[in-house]
């Protein structure tokens, strides 16, 4: 209403927290809360192994018998599950990217997934898989470096597929293969088979 005189507060007000009643007690969420809080928030974003969960509880200062307890207890009930977790690493990194099972199974080590959970997941790609995907990216490669003379281009290919973990003996092949169907020749060019395999 206007021109009505404001209201003023009382001397008693106070911007601190009273000093009795459930005000008074710090609200902080205890250790277990965090835990589960911050193993949610992480498998919302994305799958993750028990190692990654461990290692998020630890940088909040969840204390390691709590953040055990909570983790077996995603387990339990199917929110963690290492050799799942494993599978769907392995299908994705090696359809989507072209990785080789060597440069899957370095990934999986540093998240952290055991040995028994990596080694059936890895099973999923047999060496014809391996060898498929590897001439796959060569051919990408190969196009892409059209222009380019035969050393440039196979150094280039060579070190792309290598990134992906895939062995130099096989690249060396099937870079060959893949000239050979464009009609080029290595060794035309004063390559030899070791320049081919460098």
């Amino acid at each position: 209403m206007a021109g009505a005189p404001r209201r003023r507060r009382g001397s008693s007000h106070v911007d601190e927290p009273p000093a009795t009643g459930s005000a008074a007690v710090d609200a902080e969420p205890d250790p277990e809360s965090v835990a589960r809080a911050i193993a949610l928030r992480q498998l919302t974003a994305a799958p993750r192994s028990r190692a990654q969960l461990a290692e998020a509880m630890a940088r909040r200062d969840v204390p390691e018998e709590v953040a055990d307890r909570v983790l077996d207890r995603f387990t339990e009930v199917g929110l963690i599950d290492d050799a799942e977790y494993a599978r769907m690493v392995v299908r994705t990194r090696h359809a989507e990217r072209g990785l080789s099972r060597r440069a899957i199974a370095m990934e999986l080590r540093r998240k952290g997934v055991l040995e028994e959970d990596a080694a059936p997941a890895l099973e999923q790609i047999d060496t014809d898989d391996e060898e498929s995907a590897a001439r796959a990216l060569v051919r990408r490669k190969l196009r892409t470096t059209g222009g380019l003379d035969t050393a440039t281009r196979m150094r280039r290919t060579q070190g792309a597929l290598g990134r992906k973990g895939y062995p130099p003996g096989l690249v060396a092949r099937l870079v060959r293969e893949e000239l050979a169907l464009e009609g080029v020749d290595p060794e035309d060019d004063g390559l030899g088979a070791e320049d081919v395999e460098q």
